[in-house]
């Protein structure tokens, strides 16, 4: 959070032209999401001139970065209101710089907490083009209004001009509203995707804690103290643990090396994209692990938040399963364990039966062609660039 201090010197004016592009992404998964979108972009269109708040993915293709805003990813009312002084500086900024600059278009990606305040005030302050403007507004990746918090697609439906999912039950959850909704594939689908996990059975236990320093720091230990457990049946299994970034690399050694001593030559760490032969996962219920459901990764999830983020979300949120592959396929594909049932014991014996367990992960192999099949891209009338490009070109002829 130290950035907040030098974030006028972070939000330059765009140094050539005007700007067509604005892209908002507030976490590690959507900065990755958005970075494939910029490539195929500039591959299309070289002379584009794309500005982003969002991570290093982003800069590094290609588009001009004005702020980290991945650095500071929280999860649930209570981390967000701890941090309120500092979202509400970002949020002042960004809407300062699109008033002064004017993007030809914004495009939001996820991270709706964030975007979806922002598309009101641009709307409310006649910017958007719903409201008389010049300024598109763009949104990849739904919220979850399946999920929670429905009725957020009619305010949707009022700010932007069009919104594309990933999912194609998803164009379905809006057809009451007069929103310009297209299913663009899911990028983890996309031939141009490069799969970094994969399943072998003599490969080493994955452990994937998240990309939120609160989550990580939550997680992380009871996901070490399962494996510890797990080593005193099976003592020659290693561990390896994805990080999206040097700054939970960093957080998540420390972890290790002061509360986990005797674990530190048993377990490595690996970049996210870096390749990976994984036997079995230990998970949080983030984007990378539907990675692991397609490859067909046998594992468990595991979630602990902070109480109160954990009780309101029991209240609002209506669907049965947390992890991405459980809810896609509305069955258990992974068993879950949630805050005081996630215990080391249970954890543990999961993870040995995800190993040993053949007949379970030959089910797990066959419910992940399951999720290929429902993510396949076939009736996808765009790729995400591709409607990117058409938005923007519906500027440049309007």
């Amino acid at each position: 959070m130290s950035k907040i201090t030098n974030l006028h010197s972070a939000f330059n004016a765009p140094v050539e032209g005007s700007v067509d592009l604005l892209i908002i992404a507030g976490e590690h998964s959507g900065d990755e999401h958005a970075a494939a979108m910029v490539r195929n972009l500039r591959a299309a269109n070289p002379s584009l001139n794309i500005y982003a708040i969002g991570g290093g993915e982003l800069k590094a293709a290609g588009a001009k970065l004005l702020f980290d805003l991945t650095e500071a990813s929280v999860v649930g009312f209570f981390e967000v209101l701890k941090h309120y002084g500092f979202f509400k500086r970002i949020f002042s900024e960004t809407l300062n710089w699109i008033r002064e600059h004017k993007p030809k278009a914004v495009c939001f990606v996820d991270y709706p907490g964030f975007n979806l305040r922002l598309a009101k005030a641009l709307y409310e302050e006649k910017l958007a083009h719903k409201a008389g403007g010049a300024i598109r507004l763009l949104y990849y990746i739904s919220p979850q209004i399946w999920a929670w918090k429905a009725k957020r697609r009619f305010a949707m439906a009022k700010y932007l001009d069009s919104l594309a999912v990933i999912f194609p039950f998803e164009v379905a959850c809006y057809k009451d509203t007069d929103l310009d909704v297209q299913f663009v594939g899911h990028p983890f689908i996309d031939k141009h995707f490069h799969n970094n996990i994969l399943y072998d059975k003599n490969g080493r236990v994955l452990l994937l804690p998240g990309s939120r320093k609160a989550a990580v720091k939550r997680i992380f230990p009871l996901m070490l103290d399962a494996f510890l457990r797990l080593k005193r049946t099976m003592p020659d299994e290693k561990a390896v643990v994805l990080y999206p970034t040097p700054f939970l690399h960093n957080i998540l050694k420390d972890i290790l090396e002061t509360d986990f001593p005797t674990l530190v030559d048993q377990v490595s760490f690996l970049r996210s994209d870096e390749m990976v032969t994984a036997k079995a996962v230990l998970m949080s219920s983030g984007t990378i692990s539907l990675q692991c459901s397609i490859e067909g990764v046998p594992g468990v999830v595991v979630y602990k938040a902070n109480l109160f983020t954990y009780l309101l979300g029991r209240m609002l949120i209506k669907i049965p399963y947390l992890g991405i592959a459980n809810i896609l396929l509305n069955k258990g594909m992974y068993p879950e364990y949630i805050q005081g049932k996630a215990t080391t014991k249970a954890l543990s014996t999961e993870l040995e039966k995800a190993i040993k367990d053949a007949k379970n992960n030959l089910r797990v192999k066959g419910l992940s062609d399951q999720i290929k099949e429902l993510l396949a891209c076939k009736k996808a009338k765009f790729s995400v660039h591709q409607w990117v490009l058409d938005q923007l070109n519906k500027v440049f002829i309007g």
